[in-house]
C-alpha cells in the first residue's frame, strides 16, 4: 500500500517535500533564515499558514530541547510533526443497517467515481451495497451511477431526471430495508457551496433520511479534489454548515502538488480525512492512514 501511496503523491513530493531536505543539508543550523525557507515550502504545499506556523513552532523547539543537529535527525522530527497534524481517534465499528451514507460535493470533484470506489471497498469485505441517485438535477449524473452499479452488480434506485432528490432517497431507504442492504451511498447533486437554494434541497434530503432511519445518515461525506488547494477548505466550510459532515474522500491527489492541504483541512474543518482516490479506476481507493502519507510525502525517489 505504502507504493501506491508514495506514487499517488509524487507531484507534491516533488513539487514541494523534497525542497525540504534541501534546505536542511543547505543549513548549518535552525536559524531564521531556514524557518524562513521551511515556512515558504509548506505554505506553497497548501499546507495552510495557521497549520505551517504551528508545525515549525514545535519543530523549532523539540530540535532546540533535543539538540538534534543532523539533517536526517532533523528531517525525523519534521515528519513526526506533521503526523501529529493528522492524527484522529479511533472510529467505532459501523453496526447499523443499512448502514446510510450520504455523499455531497461540488461538481467536477470526482463525486461520482467515488462512490463507486466506496461501494466497490464494502463489496469487497462482503456486503450489500444498494445507491440511490438523488443527483437528479442532470441526467447524466444518474446515467453515469447506473453504468458504474451495471460494472460492480449491485442495485440502483432512481427516478427520472428533475425528479424530487427527497422521493428518491424515501424510495431507496424503503427498498434496501426491504432488501436487506448492508449499504446505502446516496449520492447528491454537485451543488455548488454558493447556491443556496441547492443547500436547502440537501437540507430536505438530510431530514428524509432522519424519518425514515432514526440516527442516520450515519456517516456524511465531503468529496473534494485535492487540485483545489485551499479553494477546497472554503468550499468545505460551506457544507459544514448545512449537513453534518464527519468524514472526507480526497480525491485527485495523484494528479496534483496540492496534497498538502489534507493538513489544512484537519486543523480548519476538524474532520479527518477517511478515503482518498488515486486513480480513476474503483480499485483506486485507499484509506487514509497519516502515518504512511507522511512516509510518502518524504519517501526518497
Amino acid at each position: 500500500m505504502l507504493g501506491r501511496i508514495k506514487q499517488g503523491l509524487k507531484k507534491t513530493r516533488e513539487s514541494v517535500f523534497s525542497k525540504i531536505s534541501g534546505a536542511l543539508s543547505s543549513h548549518k543550523k535552525i536559524d531564521d533564515d531556514f524557518l524562513e525557507e521551511l515556512e515558504e515550502i509548506l505554505i506553497t504545499g497548501d499546507v495552510g499558514v495557521d497549520t505551517t506556523m504551528e508545525i515549525i513552532e514545535r519543530f523549532r523547539e523539540r530540535a532546540r530541547k533535543e539538540k538534534v543537529e543532523t539533517p536526517e535527525e532533523l528531517n525525523e522530527i519534521l515528519k513526526e510533526e506533521i503526523s501529529k497534524q493528522l492524527i484522529v481517534p479511533p472510529q467505532e465499528p459501523e453496526v447499523n443497517k443499512p448502514f446510510v451514507i450520504l455523499v455531497v460535493g461540488v461538481n467536477g470533484t470526482g463525486k461520482t467515481t467515488s462512490i463507486a470506489k466506496l461501494a466497490y471497498h464494502f463489496q469487497q469485505q462482503g456486503k450489500k451495497v444498494l445507491l440511490a441517485a438523488a443527483d437528479t438535477f442532470r441526467a447524466a449524473a444518474i446515467e453515469q451511477l447506473e453504468i458504474w452499479a451495471q460494472r460492480l452488480g449491485c442495485e440502483i434506485i432512481k427516478h427520472q431526471p428533475n425528479a424530487d432528490p427527497a422521493a428518491v432517497v424515501f424510495d431507496a431507504l424503503t427498498a434496501a430495508k426491504s432488501r436487506n442492504a448492508d449499504y446505502v451511498i446516496i449520492d447528491t447533486a454537485g451543488r455548488l457551496h454558493t447556491k443556496v437554494n441547492l443547500m436547502s434541497e440537501l437540507g430536505k434530503i438530510y431530514r428524509v433520511i432522519e424519518k425514515q432511519i432514526p440516527g442516520a445518515p450515519h456517516e456524511v461525506i465531503l468529496v473534494i479534489d485535492a487540485g483545489n488547494g485551499q479553494n477546497a477548505v472554503n468550499q468545505a466550510r460551506e457544507f459544514v454548515k448545512a449537513v453534518r459532515v464527519n468524514s472526507i474522500f480526497l480525491t485527485k491527489l495523484d494528479g496534483t502538488a496540492k496534497g498538502g492541504v489534507i493538513l489544512s483541512i484537519k486543523r480548519q474543518l476538524g474532520i479527518p480525512v477517511k478515503y482518498i482516490g488515486l486513480g480513476e479506476k474503483m480499485t483506486d481507493i485507499e484509506l487514509f492512514d497519516p502515518k504512511e502519507f507522511v512516509e510518502g510525502l518524504f519517501a526518497r525517489e
